[in-house]
């Protein structure tokens, strides 16, 4: 079994649903949800553990869209592809409701996401 590194910079959490990618209002406007990982912590694992802290969503970081060996620098940008696992938030949630977002695929692309998400999203829109 081959273990993922650890991550080092900011990870992004492409959280898919139904066709539509959750955001979060953030201090950029509607972003993916993101943040720094812990130490020793993987990219999909920080993804995961994001994702619940800000939104309450439980998801399992899947796919690394830019595998941590090639973002080297510390203010590089890792993108894990995120399956939901419960369409209920917690109420533990940072984030309340009002700064949640359900975008479909089509809406998101055009909002500013990074150039490999938007590649991903394009893949990924249903017909």
């Amino acid at each position: 079994m081959i273990s993922e590194q650890a991550a080092a910079g900011v990870v992004e959490a492409v959280v898919v649903y139904n066709g539509r990618v959750l955001l979060v209002n953030g201090q950029h406007g509607w972003e993916l949800p993101s943040g720094a990982p812990e130490p020793a912590e993987s990219a999909t694992a920080t993804a995961a553990r994001l994702v619940y802290e800000l939104t309450g969503y439980l998801v399992d970081g899947s796919t690394l869209l830019r595998p941590a060996a090639d973002t080297a620098a510390p203010d590089a940008h890792s993108f894990v592809v995120c399956r939901l696992l419960s369409e209920t938030p917690s109420a533990e949630a940072r984030l309340g409701a009002e700064h949640l977002r359900w975008s479909p695929f089509t809406e998101a692309v055009g909002t500013g996401l990074p150039a490999p998400v938007r590649v991903y999203l394009e893949g990924h829109t249903p017909v």
